[in-house]
């Protein structure tokens, strides 16, 4: 039974889901949630037993003082409201968590429950995938969904991925088969420029997330991040002239491919959102970051083949590859084959997407990194354990 006194009656609800592991390359998608969490002051209503779905020796709770007294933060899920002014006023939902390590047709259900309860109207998930995407491009995002008509209404592409996928695969599944609306979005994260943070891939999402959406939401630092990250990678890369090459390479394949759609349609509608953001920024002028050439320094040693430049739909995240997708390997691939129908494995790296028709090789560094995920998905590991599986992908 769901409780909600302490929740008021709200307006059009709307909820948004990020989840760090397998589907959050970059920490991209967890790091968009916790943006509208900071900039509207959410107000944690919920969260999901922890018992019920983390494994861990795998999500390690931490350790800290309050005052002398020392408590323990458990690895979970956590539901928050805010309320959106601009333009008009409505309400977010965000649920903002951890890919459980079991139980995932359940977990599913939980959240369903939430929405329900709270008269959800539209269910929308964040995740980030690694491709072969050029830095110097902006960061492609792609809006996917399994109903047909939705796709039609919103202009989404319907998904066709075939193959392993991770938590924001199976959920937006049961919000199908329970007839709640449901879009993931996705933004393709360079493999080569993997480790988290990745402030651009995140203003991408939350810029995509506006255009579905039709509010404002206030970047706040998020462009002068982003800004400052390609600024030390172009460092990075000035240092090594067969990265430039690859990079060269990787601009050319995507500038081919997405040549066709260069048309005056094409144009206009950007030139439209372009009008929107700039009508829409805030009393300091802040504004969404626009396109500008970088390069970077992709990390050592091949490691698999992936798709060229723009980013297709994928019902997962970076790493993987089905029938008819290409996929860059993440470390922590082979522990994804394990996983079972509900997921109990941790995963390593996430789906990939559909490739515009031409393959480049991918480099890719495969490491194990030391982390844990406390409440909000970082820590320190025990005897080396990683956090969540997600190796150099994320």
């Amino acid at each position: 039974m769901i409780e909600l006194e302490d929740v008021p009656e709200l307006i059009d609800p709307v909820m948004v889901c990020a989840f760090e592991g397998w589907n959050d390359a970059g920490d991209a998608a967890s790091t968009a949630v916790g943006h509208l969490e900071d900039t509207w002051g959410g107000k944690v209503f919920a969260a999901l037993d922890a018992e019920d779905y983390y494994d861990f020796q795998v999500n390690r709770p931490t350790v800290w003082l309050d005052g002398g007294v020392r408590r323990i933060t458990w690895p979970t899920t956590r539901l928050s409201v805010v309320r959106v002014t601009e333009p008009t006023t409505r309400d977010l939902v965000l649920v903002r968590g951890i890919e459980p390590s079991m139980r995932w047709r359940s977990f599913c259900n939980e959240l369903l429950g939430f929405a329900h309860e709270l008269g959800v109207e539209l269910v929308v998930i964040l995740g980030a995938l690694l491709g072969d995407t050029p830095h110097t491009r902006p960061v492609p995002v792609s809006g996917v969904t399994s109903d047909a008509a939705l796709a039609q209404r919103l202009d989404l592409e319907e998904s066709r991925y075939e193959g392993p996928t991770g938590i924001v695969g199976v959920l937006q599944e049961a919000c199908a088969h329970a007839g709640v609306p449901a879009v993931t979005l996705w933004a393709a994260v360079p493999h080569y420029v993997a480790q988290p943070p990745n402030p651009k891939a995140t203003l991408a999402l939350l810029n995509k997330l506006e255009d579905l959406l039709d509010l404002r939401i206030p970047p706040g630092e998020l462009p002068d991040d982003a800004r400052a990250w390609q600024l030390g990678v172009d460092q990075l890369a000035a240092e090594d002239s067969e990265v430039a090459e690859y990079v060269q390479q990787l601009e050319e394949a995507q500038d081919t491919a997405e040549l066709p759609e260069a048309s005056g349609e094409a144009i206009a509608r950007e030139f439209e959102r372009y009008l929107r953001r700039r009508d829409n920024q805030g009393p300091a002028g802040e504004k969404p970051l626009p396109g500008r050439t970088i390069a970077e320094r992709p990390l050592d040693g091949p490691a698999g083949e992936a798709g060229t430049g723009d980013a297709g739909p994928g019902d997962a995240g970076p790493g993987e590859s089905g029938t008819g997708e290409s996929g860059t390997a993440g470390a922590g691939d082979v522990e994804s084959q394990g996983e079972d129908a509900d997921g109990s494995a941790g995963g390593g790296g996430a789906d990939s997407t559909d490739a515009p028709g031409r393959e480049t090789r991918a480099a890719v560094e495969d490491e194990d990194e030391d982390e844990v995920t406390d409440g909000e998905g970082r820590g320190a590991a025990d005897g080396g354990q990683g956090a969540d599986g997600k190796g150099s992908t994320h």
